[in-house]
C-alpha cells in the first residue's frame, strides 16, 4: 500500500512539475507580446485618457479641467463636421471595398492562366507606402495636368474637375483612394477562406444542376462569412482611423480640407500643430469609444449571419 501511494504521489508531483513548466514557457513565449502591448498600447491609452481631462501647456505643465474638453467638443462645429466625414467615409468605403474584395477573391480563385500574376497585381497597393500611394493619387487628381481629367477629356467630357479642392467632391476622391488601396489586402484574406471550402460541395451542386450564381449565394457566401466578418471589422476600424491619405493629399491651406478631415486628422491637428494636447486627447478618446461601440455591435450581430459550422 505504501509503495502504491508513493508511486501515485510521484505521478501527481511529476504532473504538477510538468504543468508548472508548461505555464512558465507559455508565459515566457507570450511575454514579449504582452510587454509590447503594455508599453505601446495600454499605458499610452491610460495616459491619453488622463490627459483628456487636463489642459497641457506648451512646456508640459498640466492642470485639471475635468470635463471642460468634452463640453467644448459639443459646441465645436469642426468636431461634428469631422465626425460626419468619418462616418460617411466608413459607411461608403467599407461596403464597396468588401464587395469588390469578394468579387476579386472569387475571380482569382479560378483556375485560369496567369492567375498568380493577377493576385500580385491586386495586392500591389498594399506593398506601397501609404504616403507614396497618396502622392501618386494627388498627381492623378490634379485638375490641370492630372491623368484622370486628361482621360475624361479624351472621352469627351469638358471642363476640369477639382478633385482636391471642390468641397462637394473631395470626400469622394478620398473614398476612391481608400477603396483602391484596401481591396488587395482584403482579397488575400477572403481568398484564404475560399480555398478552405471543400470542393465536394461544388461537385454536389453541379450534380443538382446549380449554376455559378446559385453556388455563390448558397455555398460560397455562407461558408465565407467568418472571413467576411473579420474583413468587415478590420475595414471599419481602419476606415475610422484614416489619416495618412488626408495628410498627404490635402494641404493645410486647402479651402475644402474641412469637408474631408477625419477625427484622427483633427486629433493630429490639435495635438501636434495647435499644441492643444488635452483637447486632442479628448477627440481621440471619442474616436476610440466610437470604434469600440461599432465593434461591439458587430460582435453581437455576428451571431445572426456568421456561419462557423
Amino acid at each position: 500500500m505504501n509503495s502504491q501511494s508513493e508511486t501515485k504521489s510521484q505521478k501527481v508531483s511529476y504532473k504538477n512539475k510538468e504543468k508548472r513548466s508548461m505555464m512558465f514557457w507559455g508565459w515566457a513565449l507570450i511575454a514579449p507580446t504582452l510587454i509590447g502591448l503594455l508599453v505601446l498600447n495600454i499605458i499610452p491609452m491610460i495616459q491619453t485618457l488622463v490627459m483628456s481631462f487636463q489642459n497641457v501647456s506648451t512646456f508640459g505643465e498640466s492642470t485639471w479641467v475635468h470635463f471642460d474638453n468634452y463640453i467644448r467638443m459639443i459646441g465645436d462645429p469642426k468636431v461634428w463636421q469631422s465626425l460626419k466625414n468619418t462616418l460617411l467615409y466608413g459607411l461608403v468605403q467599407v461596403p464597396i471595398t468588401v464587395i469588390l474584395s469578394t468579387i476579386a477573391a472569387v475571380l482569382v480563385n479560378q483556375k485560369i492562366k496567369g492567375v498568380q500574376v493577377y493576385r500580385v497585381i491586386y495586392f500591389l497597393p498594399m506593398i506601397a507606402a501609404p504616403a507614396a500611394v497618396a502622392m501618386v493619387w494627388r498627381w492623378m487628381y490634379n485638375s490641370e495636368y492630372g491623368l484622370i481629367n486628361t482621360f475624361l477629356k479624351f472621352l469627351g467630357f469638358s471642363g476640369n474637375i477639382e478633385w482636391l479642392y471642390n468641397p462637394n467632391v473631395v470626400l469622394w476622391s478620398l473614398i476612391i483612394v481608400g477603396i483602391w488601396s484596401s481591396v488587395g489586402y482584403n482579397m488575400i484574406l477572403l481568398l484564404s477562406g475560399l480555398q478552405e471550402i471543400p470542393t465536394t460541395y461544388y461537385e454536389a451542386a453541379d450534380l443538382d444542376g446549380a449554376g455559378p450564381i446559385r453556388q455563390f449565394f448558397s455555398i460560397t457566401l455562407p461558408l465565407l462569412t467568418p472571413q467576411l466578418f473579420f474583413v468587415l471589422v478590420t475595414s471599419i476600424i481602419s476606415a475610422f482611423q484614416v489619416f495618412d491619405l488626408i495628410y498627404v493629399m490635402f494641404d493645410d491651406t486647402n479651402i475644402a480640407l474641412s469637408h474631408v478631415e477625419s477625427l484622427a486628422y483633427l486629433f493630429y491637428d490639435h495635438t501636434f500643430v495647435l499644441d492643444d494636447k488635452g483637447y486632442g486627447a479628448a477627440i481621440v478618446i471619442v474616436l476610440v469609444i466610437l470604434i469600440m461601440m461599432v465593434t461591439v455591435i458587430q460582435l453581437v450581430g455576428q451571431k445572426k449571419w456568421v456561419n462557423y459550422d
